[in-house]
């Protein structure tokens, strides 16, 4: 007799494995190991100069704290590690030793050739669902960023812009965030 079956990894088991091989990242899918390749040049770019900008406007008027690329628990199935995540003060006590306990007040994907599909349909399901109250999108190839805020329970469009126009994305309102300095120079 044989028995045929899998066993799903939870994110505590995900948790225990440590820090990831050189070269690759790690998440947790629906209890099963994801592996993607580390960032682009362009991709890192975008995160880089979007990490400066919000990351003053945090600490200027002492809103909470900004992150970058850190294991966050969407579930008992499921560890994403968001580009960047930002945590409003009143919600810092879901920062943990090892992960992020609770859904972020914003998750941010850059978009790359290898994870569009993921972000646009797979992470934005998932971050919907776990209750994330904003979820932004940046395209480095098209030049665009796009906002959504969950309402009832659903994202809907918080607002979008290309290149050289301004726009101003919740939670973040009052900071005028400009799509065309997040780009790397072609």
């Amino acid at each position: 007799m044989s028995i045929v079956g899998t066993i799903k990894m939870t994110a505590r088991q995900f948790m225990e494995l440590g820090e990831d091989p050189p070269g690759v990242r790690l998440e947790l899918v629906n209890g099963e190991v994801a592996v993607s390749p580390s960032a682009l040049p362009r991709h890192s770019y975008t995160v880089v100069r979007l990490t400066i900008l919000l990351g003053n406007h945090i600490d200027r008027h002492s809103l909470g704290r900004l992150y970058t690329d850190v294991d966050t628990i969407f579930g008992e199935h499921d560890v994403r590690r968001p580009d960047l995540l930002f945590f409003a003060k009143d919600r810092l006590h879901l920062i943990g030793e090892k992960a992020m306990e609770g859904p972020p007040d914003l998750c941010v994907e850059v978009l790359s050739p290898s994870s569009g599909t993921i972000d646009r349909r797979d992470k934005f399901e998932q971050y919907e669902a776990a209750g994330v109250a904003h979820y932004w999108l940046l395209d480095p190839k098209t030049k665009l960023i796009e906002g959504f805020r969950l309402l009832n329970g659903k994202y809907e469009s918080s607002g979008r812009a290309r290149d050289a126009e301004t726009i101003h994305l919740p939670p973040f309102e009052d900071l005028a965030i400009p799509p065309g300095e997040l780009w790397q120079p072609d």
